[in-house]
């Protein structure tokens, strides 16, 4: 079964990535405390946005029309040609703005304009961050997931090697150089393996902009975009709050739950995201997609189930083991944040087929509305119970979303 492989080389990944990323965290976490934690987050969500602009949020469109014009070479060049170039001229653009806004983006994130050479330094290296996701896009929709699965691998291991070095001779400007060096010395081991592929010429990446290849990829961009610019924001949003009502210290330990909660679902996000994206794509039929999505839930929400059941019984030991003892205080925090990656992972079930047939207008309404809810809900949560009301909004959000995706597509799935 697909699935099946596709989660085995996820694993593998993430795996890595996982190791690699908790290494990361634990010499972060030693190094800074729980303020740095709290601030490479912060990097992190603005590398996020960042990206998604400089590469004109068209990913996620060239997996989809990557994995449907699989057998017609001539779309193809169509498509690898425009999206090439759009990313080099949004890279281009992007980085000129963070190169003379910088310190304005500094004060914006860090509430200081010291680090505003490291945004100096993605303005620079911005256009290879951008090239090397457009390859990996390109690779996850030709469903190469063994090369995929190589270069994922070798990015973490040199992001690990980058921050470890960085980290221990600059500290937390050390960190944050490293998050932006890392990727974009990634792209050339993308390009060597692109390069390397029996359908690889470069008559796919020399042909003019096809508007029409624009016009469809447009609608992936409004999704990406408000994707880039929710999720993201609305978690800086939150880190300000907690940073101005309990202080920097309560937003790291809120961060580095997170990281926690990321790192574990990494292998499940990255599962849908290498299979289920081109999968749905390329179904036609109700039964087909209905089928496709009932095997994702036989297979994935047991795999949340007893991955959130193991984590929450071993707490203490995984915040002693990935953290210092300046971070017990994320143990309040375990319970309602799995229950919250519970409904999250079998609500992005449904969120896919939304993005595999473009659903724009549906997507772009549950985005916002649910990034607003979780901001209100975290302002309200966390005056009343403190720093576990941050989880307790993460919760109750994802569980209403959850509930509004079922009951959205519940013809889709119940109807016999």
């Amino acid at each position: 079964m697909r699935l099946i492989k596709t989660t085995v080389f996820s694993g593998i990944i993430t795996l890595i990535r996982i190791s690699s990323g908790f290494v990361a965290n634990k010499v972060v976490a030693i190094f800074t405390g729980p303020s740095g934690v709290a601030l490479i987050g912060a990097f992190s969500n603005f590398i996020s946005i960042v990206l998604t602009f400089a590469n004109g949020a068209i990913n996620t469109g060239v997996i989809k029309y990557t994995a449907e014009y699989e057998y017609d070479n001539e779309k193809l060049k169509s498509l690898f040609s425009t999206s090439f170039r759009i990313s080099l001229y949004c890279s281009g653009i992007v980085g000129v703005i963070l190169l003379l806004f910088g310190s304005f983006f500094s004060t914006w994130i860090f509430v200081s304009h010291l680090y505003s050479n490291p945004i100096r330094v993605l303005g620079v290296t911005i256009i290879l961050y951008s090239l090397n996701t457009l390859l990996i896009s390109i690779l996850n929709g030709k469903k190469q997931i063994k090369t995929y699965t190589i270069v994922n691998t070798l990015g973490s291991i040199i992001g690990l090697g980058f921050t470890f070095t960085l980290v221990f001779y600059f500290k937390l400007e050390g960190a944050l150089y490293a998050l932006v060096l890392s990727q974009s010395i990634v792209f050339f081991i993308t390009l060597f393996f692109i390069t390397k592929s029996d359908w690889f010429s470069l008559d796919y990446f020399k042909q003019n902009i096809n508007l029409d290849i624009v016009k469809k990829l447009s609608h992936y961009s409004l999704m990406a975009i408000v994707a880039a610019l929710t999720i993201p924001v609305s978690q800086i949003i939150l880190r300000n709050m907690l940073i101005s009502i309990l202080g920097i210290q309560s937003a790291g330990i809120w961060q580095g739950m997170m990281r926690i909660s990321d790192g574990y679902l990494m292998i499940l996000t990255t599962a849908l995201s290498t299979y289920y994206l081109p999968k749905l794509a390329s179904l036609h039929t109700n039964k087909e997609l209905k089928d496709e999505i009932l095997q994702g839930y036989k297979l994935i929400l047991p795999a949340v189930f007893f991955s959130c059941l193991i984590i929450y019984l071993m707490r203490f030991f995984i915040i002693r083991l990935l953290y210092t003892s300046d971070f017990m205080a994320m143990e309040d925090l375990f319970l309602y944040q799995l229950l919250g990656d519970f409904f999250k992972m079998a609500s992005w079930i449904l969120t896919y087929l939304i993005v595999a047939k473009s659903m724009t207008k549906l997507f772009v309404i549950t985005e916002i509305g649910f990034s607003l809810g979780y901001i209100i809900l975290g302002y309200t949560c966390v005056h009343y119970f403190g720093i576990k009301g941050i989880s307790i909004a993460f919760a109750i959000n994802y569980f209403i979303y959850f509930v509004m995706m079922i009951t959205f597509f519940r013809k889709l799935l119940f109807k016999k």
